[in-house]
């Protein structure tokens, strides 16, 4: 199994999760709200640790929780970890080895705290840990970089809120959600041809706001990994405040501004952006005035919610890192330096 290959598994995988999860996390949604905690403590590293971005805005706007993103040196190196009374602890892992991100499960039950564990492996130390345990159900990911895996993740934050807030339209929108990741994908070739334009980047930055600083952290992520660009994520808010200074003429940016409470604010940045220092843009949006101001526009559907747009969005830009990968030869099923599961403390 190739990384495209599992790219394009993406859909049926959601769908997957939906159908066969949809009860599991009602019921565990109930747990958590029995627990009634004060805020969510969460701890990832890599890939995971976007989709706890994701969580942070998402937990946050739609169920009223603090989340706080762990610093696990502190369970581990320092051995010095925080209170975390009245907390629920909640470790994202694909493949539930990591030490660190088990220390903070196995430190939040110490201190008799609710601990969940998100994981593609239910026999994990980091799932056998926790007192609550959602399995993502990609199923095996071979390649290096993360895409199934992570989507499925997302899906899992995203249901999870749904049952956290007993909201039914919401219930309804993620059903939707395998049909739209499938309208992103039937037009691969177009995102191939794309990818050519930008052989030759060395350099760019990733922006988004809001649920989508996830997905420029995410973008950013296989950029790096896969094409060995070197790949900046912001907030658009953050950009202003200095790093904007770098951007000149031709400089590459990849922006993800779809339709939503933050769209007017990214927008007024990518316009800036073209009209003072000639970026060069390209864009991941559903709104049409985002899509023309770009150079490389790429369209995800009109109906998403914009709570839902990450688990969409970066799919497309799993396809843009993944065909200009090909397109400087690299090998997209082993990236340089990196395996598939680290062992991090």
């Amino acid at each position: 199994m190739s990384l495209i290959s599992e790219i394009h598994e993406q859909p049926q995988i959601l769908q997957n999760l939906f159908d066969s999860q949809s009860n599991e996390i009602r019921k565990i949604a109930e747990q958590i709200n029995a627990y009634n905690p004060h805020y969510v403590f969460l701890a990832a590293r890599g890939t995971s640790d976007n989709a706890g971005r994701f969580a942070n805005y998402l937990w946050g706007a739609h169920n009223h929780f603090p989340l706080a993103l762990a610093t696990p040196s502190l369970f581990t190196f320092y051995e010095q970890p925080p209170h975390l009374k009245d907390a629920l602890v909640v470790g994202i892992s694909q493949s539930g080895m990591s030490p660190d991100i088990l220390a903070v499960i196995e430190e939040g039950r110490r201190q008799k705290s609710l601990t969940l564990a998100i994981t593609n492996a239910p026999n994990s130390p980091l799932a056998q840990a926790a007192d609550l345990h959602i399995n993502i159900c990609a199923g095996e990911e071979k390649a290096v970089a993360a895409t199934k895996s992570y989507t499925a993740q997302l899906m899992v934050i995203a249901m999870l809120s749904a049952g956290l807030s007993a909201n039914q339209a919401d219930w309804n929108d993620l059903a939707r959600v395998a049909t739209w990741a499938q309208e992103v994908l039937d037009h691969p070739q177009q995102l191939a041809d794309y990818a050519q334009r930008y052989t030759f980047m060395d350099r760019c930055v990733v922006l988004g706001r809001g649920y989508n600083y996830a997905t420029a952290f995410e973008w950013a992520l296989k950029l790096k990994e896969l094409t060995y660009t070197i790949a900046e994520p912001y907030s658009s808010a953050d950009f202003l405040h200095g790093p904007v200074a770098m951007v000149d003429r031709n400089f590459p940016v990849l922006a993800v501004a779809p339709q939503g409470k933050i769209f007017e604010n990214i927008l007024d940045v990518i316009k800036q952006l073209k009209e003072k220092q000639q970026a060069e843009l390209v864009v991941i949006s559903n709104n049409p005035e985002a899509l023309k101001i770009a150079n490389i526009a790429i369209k995800i559907p009109g109906a998403v919610p914009e709570w839902l747009t990450p688990i969409i969005a970066i799919i497309p830009g799993q396809l843009f890192a993944y065909h200009l990968t090909e397109a400087r030869g690299f090998n997209s099923e082993s990236p340089r330096t990196i395996n598939k599961v680290t062992r991090t403390h």
